[in-house]
């Protein structure tokens, strides 16, 4: 499903989800990915998708929205894999331009070192960086790159991208225990980002199912310890691990919004019912689900999830 929501975001309201890439293409492997296990890991880009289909899909989708009485804030990249990998995405983003909505990528900055993706990504208004950590074992152990990269030329690049950028640019830190929440290592890290200067700096902890069972969030302590370290260098700090809530859209089947939402944000038990309810369904589409293996539930953190089952997964 090339589109998806509008669902609750933390930072940008009700976002309309672009999925430009196709299950799950990346640059990275993370070990903390929500999404699953990369299938398809590369640095070159391509085409996916023609820009004439996505814009298509996003148009049909608002009018769906729209009928239904939904608010849409951001037409948002949030796809199952790396959005930069897309060669159309400076012209997908142009076309979007036609909707009158402000547009917002979440990238894990791999390929910034690229000039053609600094400039295509600096027309969009709203951009996150991913910048779990400056140290290169830590790196490698959290984000396992893909082999041909490098994280000095990344680091440079986000640099050079920060100098041409004129929207809001905001930062994000997954803090995993035992690797990067020290605060030592957070310090580091903050002192990087203060080059960049974003808007805001945000620390996330894994708040859903991660790719690898080992990840676990900090403690509390440490927590504060990370805080203490972005605050002194930066001037706005926030955490990025609080539940969204469970606001999805009602608009259009409601078999096809759970597949188009849980294979980029998975669900917890309590928003799968909400929307099956304001629809005045039954809990049985996600029995048929499971059972014909398009879901998969998940136990974690003390709560019961429900996610896309991805091929490979």
């Amino acid at each position: 499903m090339i589109v998806y929501g509008p669902v609750p975001s933390r930072r940008l309201g009700r976002s309309l989800g672009i999925n430009n890439i196709p299950p799950k293409t990346c640059t990275y492997a993370c070990a903390y990915c929500q999404v699953g296990n990369t299938l398809d890991m590369q640095v070159k880009r391509r085409e996916f998708y023609n820009p004439e289909e996505i814009i298509g899909a996003v148009g049909n989708r608002l009018q769906e929205v729209e009928r239904n009485g939904e608010a849409v804030d951001f037409l948002s990249f949030v796809p199952e894999g790396e959005p930069t990998l897309d060669i159309h995405l400076g012209r997908v983003i142009k076309l979007l331009r036609t909707f009158e909505l402000p547009v917002a990528v979440i990238t894990n900055a791999s390929l910034l070192s690229l000039p053609d993706v600094r400039q295509e990504l600096a027309t969009a208004d709203w951009v996150s960086l991913k910048v779990d950590t400056v140290d290169e074992d830590a790196w490698h152990r959290l984000n396992r790159p893909h082999k041909k990269l490098n994280l000095s030329d990344i680091l440079e690049g986000l640099v050079v991208f920060r100098s041409m950028f004129h929207g809001t640019l905001v930062t994000e830190t997954m803090l995993v225990a035992d690797v990067n929440d020290t605060v030592h290592h957070a310090a580091d890290t903050a002192v990087f980002l203060s080059r960049l200067k974003p808007d805001k700096a945000y620390l996330a902890v894994p708040t859903r199912p991660p790719a690898r069972s080992w990840v676990r969030a900090p403690s509390s302590e440490r927590l504060v310890g990370c805080y203490a370290a972005f605050a002194k260098q930066l001037g706005g700090v926030e955490y990025l691990m609080g539940y969204e809530g469970n606001t999805f859209s009602t608009a259009g089947d409601p078999r096809e919004n759970l597949l188009g939402v849980t294979a980029v944000h998975p669900m917890r038990a309590e928003a799968v019912t909400e929307l099956l309810d304001s629809v005045g369904e039954s809990w049985t589409i996600v029995e048929e689900l499971l059972r014909d293996g398009y879901l998969r539930e998940v136990d974690y953190a003390g709560y019961k999830y429900y996610l896309h089952r991805l091929r490979g997964n």
